[in-house]
């Protein structure tokens, strides 16, 4: 019996374009590991703090980093489909229209993860922090999830501008904040060794976020396209 549904097999088969495509290119992934390198890089010479102060700081410039290169991607995504004509070919696809946010959705993440994956072992030897912490890889697990979810939108309304390059971020980052602010306070519990009860109202906060925000995707991604 094929359990598998049309929601399902074009949601797979926008994941396998996108990762298809990067695989061939390795434009955005490049681009965003770059960029998020540099910041990290600047920081570590901008910042000549003590350890207990940088490690106090950590938390703020790695979610700085993972927000900044994440932006970069989300609007490449969306502009590398709309610069080819691929987006409109999607559009006109007989496939639920949702299945295609969640399939962008997940591309982006996936590209996400990839970048923190790198940068994270990079700022751990430059920074002298452990940050091979289980409770931080959760954290940015869900952080990401979350960005990249109202990202997509958000990157699928500015594409049509001929400012979309400027306009995404002025959208996304106000949206946003409640995100990073949760993402950072969970991150800096874990990383101080706090007690779960200290910062669980933020890490609540960050769930929360990750399931209204994919909610209001799934329902309102098909008004926002057709637009």
């Amino acid at each position: 019996m094929n359990v598998v549904t049309p929601f399902v097999r074009a949601m797979n088969a926008v994941i396998w374009k996108d990762l298809a495509s990067e695989w061939r290119s390795r434009e955005m992934v490049s681009a965003m590991l770059v960029f998020a390198l540099l910041v990290i890089f600047i920081f570590n010479f901008a910042l000549e703090l003590n350890p207990q102060v940088r490690a106090s700081l950590t938390s703020g410039i790695l979610w700085v980093t993972l927000t900044f290169a994440g932006t970069l991607g989300l609007n490449r995504s969306m502009a590398v489909e709309k610069d080819r004509g691929c987006l409109d070919g999607l559009l006109l696809a007989p496939v639920d229209r949702t299945a295609i946010f969640f399939g962008k959705a997940i591309g982006n993440f996936f590209f996400m993860l990839v970048v923190a994956a790198i940068i994270v072992p990079i700022y751990s030897i430059l920074y002298n922090v452990n940050l091979f912490n289980p409770g931080l890889i959760a954290t940015i697990i869900l952080g990401a999830w979350g960005y990249v979810a109202v990202g997509t939108l958000l990157a699928s309304m500015a594409v049509q501008a001929r400012t979309r390059d400027v306009l995404l971020p002025i959208l996304l980052f106000p949206v946003a904040i409640p995100l990073l602010v949760a993402a950072v306070k969970t991150s800096s519990g874990f990383l101080d060794g706090s007690p779960i009860t200290d910062f669980v109202s933020y890490l609540n906060i960050l769930i929360v976020y990750d399931v209204v925000f994919t909610a209001v995707a799934f329902m309102v991604f098909d008004s926002v396209v057709e637009e």
